[in-house]
């Protein structure tokens, strides 16, 4: 039976999604609950709304008893897209964060050495990208909010450790507790399903410790099972091999693209571009230049690789990477 969800329905849930706090979360979770039409087509999707509002009351009883430091599953993306990094226990997702960015988490030798996110910030030929370094994906232990963090990424980087027994076993582990939690990990683009409440993410897939002797027959394999699954690569986080490959993947998953705000009269800004999804238009771009430029926005010109430099274009005109764009409102 189709949901026939209502236009407060889909409004009250776009708020869910955009929510910073536990109160916003919980206020847009109970509109959706009543708002829903209420038939046999919407009760699976009820039932998950109810578990929703009960999961953040917890949480947020949790935090209040606990904490005096204030603590949010919400990791703030300065304006920029996110991966997080997923993976079981000491597979060496600090250590390669430290690698690709300005961020100094802990590393030890020893599992669970990281409790908090930690995102920094990747940049590779001036695409500027969040990743996120996320406490372990186990059956063992996992902290209560990671699998929030998951579902409101971008795109995933699933990582493995190359020279274990058995590094099937983490990716089937990895892949199996985030199915429980209704979040896919894929090499395809989704959209998010109210009614099944599913969440489909972009990801790729990293072996590390490519340079231990144990890591190119099990790298062999698992290319053999996975390659259709996921993008994938071997790295050294250790050694710093492979990286750059690795980078170029990341965008490549991310598929986006580079945009340069110019002020009239003036010469544009090329030290931090606007970082878009490809096919997203001139206004995408006021939108996220300021929230309030898409309706003032009267015209712009672009300077780029498929229009003359100067040449007016409107709103709907479609994005190309490294654009210049010059907005007048």
């Amino acid at each position: 039976m189709p949901a026939n969800l209502t236009p407060q329905y889909l409004e009250a849930e776009k708020k869910y999604r955009e929510a910073k706090t536990d109160q916003e979360r919980l206020n847009a979770l109970k509109e959706m609950l009543r708002t829903i039409p209420k038939h046999k087509g919407t009760d699976k999707l009820q039932a998950d709304i109810k578990r929703r509002i009960a999961m953040v009351k917890e949480e947020a009883e949790k935090k209040g008893k606990s904490v005096k430091k204030k603590f949010s599953y919400y990791v703030k993306r300065e304006g920029l897209p996110q991966i997080v990094l997923v993976g079981p226990p000491n597979v060496g997702k600090s250590q390669l964060i430290t690698a690709l960015t300005n961020a100094q988490p802990e590393i030890a030798d020893y599992p669970y050495t990281t409790r908090m996110y930690l995102p920094g910030v990747l940049i590779y030929k001036n695409f500027h990208i969040q990743l996120v370094d996320l406490p372990p994906v186990s059956n063992e232990y996992m902290e209560f909010w990671v699998l929030e963090i998951i579902k409101h990424a971008d795109a995933a980087a699933l990582m493995i450790d190359l020279a274990v027994d058995d590094p099937l076993a983490q990716i089937e582990d990895t892949l199996t507790i985030l199915k429980k939690s209704r979040i896919f990990l894929t090499n395809e683009e989704h959209e998010f399903d109210p009614y099944t409440a599913e969440h489909y993410l972009q990801a790729l897939l990293i072996g590390n410790k490519s340079d231990l002797k144990e890591a190119p027959e099990n790298w062999e394999i698992i290319t053999e099972l996975y390659q259709s699954q996921f993008p994938m690569c071997p790295i050294s986080a250790k050694n710093r091999t492979n990286l750059t490959e690795l980078q170029k993947l990341m965008i490549d998953v991310l598929n986006v693209i580079r945009v340069y705000s110019k002020p009239p009269g003036k010469e544009p800004s090329k030290d931090r571009p606007f970082i878009l999804k490809r096919g997203s238009t001139l206004k995408d771009f006021a939108e996220a230049v300021h929230h309030d430029f898409a309706k003032k926005l009267k015209f712009a010109r672009v300077w780029g690789t498929v229009k003359f430099d100067g040449q007016r274009v409107n709103r709907e005109y479609s994005l190309e990477d490294e654009d210049i764009i010059e907005l007048h409102l």
